[in-house]
């Protein structure tokens, strides 16, 4: 058993040291690199000595990433729901990459709100979401396809915990589901041109993603909207408890996001990437078993997190 252990942790380093060669002279192309994982992923790969070509949503985001880095990092604008300005971020690439190609294209942009019960949201709110997450995502890869087969390189797509098991209601899990099915779909057609896709499924980690504005404040308008009917049902007691369970959520979000660039960076650079990416002792321990356990077990599990509605409480007593 011993021997087995030591093989596997073996195998393991041999594949985090086999780093692809040549790594200044490629190209890698991130979204949403204003903050977050973005921002600390392009500063590493700066580092490695890449060349990185690094899209923010904001004219101040760009420039303050071009003050803090080098020559090799270069910025654009992008607003990935918006196709003139992915095609013109296509085509900004492409005048940068010439005949060799772009080795990596990491779809990283990303928005989680407005989340909450999806009886309490509306169209537009799912919309909001899955535009920036999973269309955003595949209007982009579909422009940069061609430099990236060109350079036999590699595509890393931003998943979720939530994108294997749906934790929160909203268009955040309905979004990461698809950018699951995207990409391995994807790796499938694009293992015949020599390209890589790497999917990353991270934890409950402490980003821009959640917004500036309080929890609280953002529940109490979604409640204040609904129907005097849906409160009713639900009650205010179900209201506190969920708003409660979501702040205590973020409070124990993980701080240290290096957890997570660590292995976007290594989808990057190792010639040997994974398929899937676990940052996080969320990740490995709980969400990704809940994934994996039959379909009953995991709804017992979720149920007992939250306050039955009230309408559900009346019936239950109801003689």
């Amino acid at each position: 058993m011993a021997a087995l252990t030591d093989l596997s942790f073996m195998y393991r380093w041999f594949k985090n040291c086999n780093l692809v060669r040549n790594l200044s002279e490629k190209y890698v192309f991130i979204t949403g690199c204003d903050s977050g994982f973005g921002n600390l992923l392009a500063r590493q790969l700066v580092d490695r000595g890449m060349r990185v070509l690094a899209a923010c949503f904001t004219e101040e985001g760009a420039q303050k990433l071009q003050r803090d880095t080098s020559y090799r990092l270069q910025t654009t604008l992008l607003d990935v729901t918006k196709t003139e300005s992915i095609r013109a971020a296509a085509q900004w690439v492409k005048d940068q990459v010439g005949e060799q190609g772009l080795w990596a294209l990491v779809n990283n942009a990303g928005v989680a709100l407005p989340s909450g019960p999806n009886e309490w949201l509306t169209k537009e709110d799912f919309v909001k979401v899955i535009n920036v997450n999973l269309v955003g995502l595949i209007e982009v890869t579909l422009h940069m396809l061609p430099m990236v087969k060109k350079a036999r390189g590699r595509v890393v797509n931003m998943s979720s915990s939530g994108g294997r098991v749906a934790i929160i209601g909203g268009g955040y899990c309905v979004s990461k589901f698809g950018v699951e099915a995207f990409s391995d779909s994807i790796r499938h057609e694009l293992h015949y041109f020599g390209v890589k896709v790497s999917i990353i499924e991270p934890g409950n980690y402490r980003t821009s993603i959640l917004g500036k504005e309080g929890i609280e404040k953002r529940m109490q308008k979604l409640w204040a909207r609904l129907p005097q009917e849906t409160r009713d049902s639900y009650g205010e007691e179900y209201f506190r408890v969920y708003t409660d369970k979501l702040k205590n959520m973020m409070q124990l979000a993980e701080p240290r996001i290096s957890e997570v660039t660590n292995s976007m960076e290594h989808a990057v650079i190792s010639r040997s990437p994974r398929v899937r990416y676990n940052p996080g002792l969320d990740a490995k321990l709980l969400y990704i078993p809940l994934a994996k356990f039959p379909t009953p077990v995991t709804d017992f599990i979720l149920s007992r997190n939250l306050k039955w509605p009230l309408h559900v409480q009346r019936l239950a007593a109801w003689p």
